[in-house]
């Protein structure tokens, strides 16, 4: 089995701008005073920092014969053969190709993905749409539990 982890972490200029929030309600602040602009300034970067940190801690795991893609677990067993999409085949599949009962771990500054069809009859959801920075280890990690 080849094993597979990836974090799907929030890009660099998200940290930036969480930075920047925390100077904008620290300016919002000053008019109360130096402490409370200080305050302003620690807590908004603190809170922003927290929402950015929170979106960009999914996970994508290949353990024990299933797929762990954020919350959800799915038995490989129950998955079809994996569909590598590169940026403009992710980018269709998360707009106007979309299946509404489809699971879908997207970031959308991920530019690719991974596609898989759910092959269970008693599962009403389609396919499995995750994005990832490699989806070429993805699939083959799928495919070695798959096969295995």
């Amino acid at each position: 089995m080849q094993p597979y982890e990836e974090r799907l972490s929030a890009p660099r200029s998200w940290w930036f701008i969480a930075v920047l929030i925390g100077v904008s309600v620290g300016l919002i602040m000053l008019p109360f005073g130096t402490l409370p602009m200080l305050g302003g300034l620690i807590g908004g970067a603190a809170l922003a920092c927290v929402a950015v940190s929170s979106y960009g801690s999914a996970r994508v795991r290949v353990v024990a014969d299933s797929l762990v893609a954020g919350e959800a677990k799915i038995p490989v067993s129950a998955l079809g053969t994996p569909q590598v999409l590169d940026a403009a085949e992710a980018a269709a599949w998360r707009s106007y190709k979309a299946d509404p009962r489809a699971f879908m771990l997207l970031r959308s500054y991920i530019p690719t993905a991974l596609r898989v069809e759910v092959t269970d009859p008693e599962d009403p959801t389609p396919y499995v749409y995750v994005s990832t920075r490699n989806p070429e280890g993805l699939a083959a990690a799928l495919t070695a539990v798959h096969s295995a």
